[in-house]
């Protein structure tokens, strides 16, 4: 039972992390709020197309479009001090590499931070 507790906390920790995959474009909303809904629905997309890294696949092409097109005010917030502890920023941004993005130097995403 303990092991099942494990693999189910490891597993969230993955689909956490791949909401911060939505990160790696960091950009501004230009003159538009997104909607508490549309956010959502951005973390939602993002948690679907990148589902095959939680089995320790590379992402595949839809996970790395929504990398591309997902608002970093939406995922941001998710990432509170104890969720923070469970993600290794270092595959974070190699993750973040391997669909051909950067993370800006000194970048702070919630109580993520990015060196």
């Amino acid at each position: 039972m303990r092991g099942l507790k494990i693999e189910s906390t490891w597993k969230l920790v993955m689909v956490l992390g791949l909401a911060l995959v939505a990160l790696s474009e960091v950009r501004a909303v230009h003159g538009a709020q997104l909607s508490p809904t549309q956010c959502k629905e951005e973390r939602r997309l993002a948690v679907n197309m990148c589902k095959p890294i939680v089995f320790g696949q590379p992402p595949p092409p839809g996970c790395c479009e929504r990398v591309r097109l997902s608002h970093y005010q939406c995922v941001c917030p998710i990432f509170t001090p104890r969720v923070a502890n469970l993600i290794t920023v270092n595959k974070a941004i190699k993750l973040f590499q391997s669909c051909g993005r950067r993370v800006p130097h000194n970048f702070k995403c919630g109580s993520l931070y990015f060196p």
